[in-house]
């Protein structure tokens, strides 16, 4: 009872049992990816890449995207509150309404090979995003999200107009900017999406921190040493 008195005062729906979600109920699968969905949306936070509910986070299983929910805190998130959504946006699971970026996160799903996706009012990214229409070449870590960063054209959040803009500033990259909004980054898992976004977030830093010294601009990269650089990240990391 004191659960549910207090999930009243929160203005939220009392707390379901997993098996009681709207439309069926969570399968396996499902719940283990919402608990590691939770986990990353509360390390957006602790690692200050967002404040309060200004992010979200998904995972696709099977046809089925697992999304946080909109204006509940991360810390606050619990087995029972699982949302997902088909990739028409129709709720197939919880109660909660999803995040207001749906469109964002379903249009990435329809065009790429995502698995996940993470969303972030990053402070310094989103610092850049007002400044310039591609993040300069910093860094050979450019590479790594596919090449120079680009920055989607301003339009209100929640849209599909958003989307549509985030969508053109994706195309052969893994991650981009919103124009005085964030980041959105995505992969095959939420740890790779959640990197991408770290990444981000860092090389926004390093070029302005750099750009900061009176007198001085940084040395940039150029194209082609950033493309090389993709070629060797192919055979990255351990093998087999």
């Amino acid at each position: 009872m004191a659960e549910r008195r207090r999930d009243q005062r929160d203005g939220r729906e009392p707390a379901q049992d997993v098996g009681q979600a709207r439309g069926r109920s969570v399968r396996a699968e499902e719940a283990d990816a919402w608990g590691a969905l939770i986990a990353t949306a509360r390390r957006t936070v602790s690692d200050g890449l967002v404040v309060g509910t200004s992010g979200n986070v998904s995972v696709r299983v099977g046809d089925t995207v697992l999304v946080t929910p909109s204006g509940v805190p991360y810390d606050r998130l619990a087995p029972a509150d699982t949302v997902g959504v088909d990739l028409d946006g129709r709720q197939v699971l919880g109660t909660l309404l999803p995040t207001s970026e749906l469109p964002m996160h379903l249009a990435v799903y329809r065009s790429t090979d995502a698995r996940a996706v993470v969303h972030t009012h990053a402070v310094h990214a989103t610092a850049v995003s007002t400044l310039v229409p591609e993040l300069p070449l910093i860094h050979y870590m450019s590479a790594a999200l596919g090449g120079p960063v680009r920055v989607a054209p301003y339009a209100t959040y929640g849209t599909e107009e958003l989307a549509e803009n985030m969508l053109h500033a994706l195309a052969d990259r893994s991650a981009c900017l919103l124009q005085n909004h964030g980041t959105i980054a995505y992969g095959t898992s939420l740890d790779q999406a959640y990197d991408r976004t770290a990444q981000l977030e860092w090389m926004c830093r390093l070029w302005l921190t750099a750009s900061s010294v009176p007198g001085l601009s940084p040395s940039l990269l150029t194209g082609e040493q950033v493309a090389e650089v993709g070629e060797r990240l192919r055979g990255y990391g351990q093998r087999g």
